[in-house]
């Protein structure tokens, strides 16, 4: 069983990444195989809405996208980690979102990948330094229909409020145990 990790942080060692690893963690103890994108690292270029996917389901911008796109194919399950900015997802991360118009044609126009009767789980996990009580419904939604769109089912999320300054979070074990125990959870419920 592989889970993929997707890093939206363009911080390393940022909040999300240390409660992206607690993930990977528990799921690897879980026997899972793990691998970690760093989307900062990645060079991905925003949609550009030429509709050239509708003909086979391929976009033909050539970047570090068409690599992600089988990795997203293959894997079982994702954990999908941004931080909040501007009660959204970071703009690295919102490539990503965008760029996989290419999976949702394949899908949902040419109906491409639906024999695959793999159960695919998803997972959020996000940390917002304001408290507002509506800081990571933007966020949510649109993990969710990136979820739908790549064949993946929504399982869970662990959105932290209150949390900015670099690794604060290792200030916070509850917060890591959580982590930890969700990335395990996903496994479980595969196995």
């Amino acid at each position: 069983m592989k889970v993929l990790g997707i890093m939206g942080s363009p911080r390393r060692q940022s909040n999300t990444e240390i409660l992206l690893d607690r993930a990977l963690e528990g799921a690897k103890g879980r026997g899972a195989e793990v691998e970690k994108v760093v989307v900062s690292q990645l060079k991905v270029s925003p949609c550009q809405e030429i509709y050239a996917c509708l003909k086979d389901g391929h976009c033909p911008i050539k970047d570090d996208m068409q690599w992600l796109y089988e990795k997203l194919l293959e894997t079982d399950h994702i954990i999908f980690a941004s931080p909040i900015f501007f009660y959204g997802i970071t703009s690295q991360s919102k490539a990503i979102v965008d760029r996989c118009q290419a999976l949702w044609v394949r899908r949902h126009v040419l109906g491409m990948g639906r024999e695959d009767d793999r159960i695919r789980r998803g997972l959020f996990i996000s940390v917002g330094a304001t408290r507002g009580k509506r800081l990571f419904d933007g966020a949510v939604l649109t993990v969710k229909y990136f979820f739908d769109a790549i064949g993946v089912e929504y399982s869970g999320d662990l959105l932290i409020r209150g949390i900015d300054s670099k690794a604060q979070i290792k200030e916070h074990p509850a917060a890591l145990q959580d982590a930890f125990h969700l990335g395990q959870q996903l496994v479980a419920i595969s196995t």
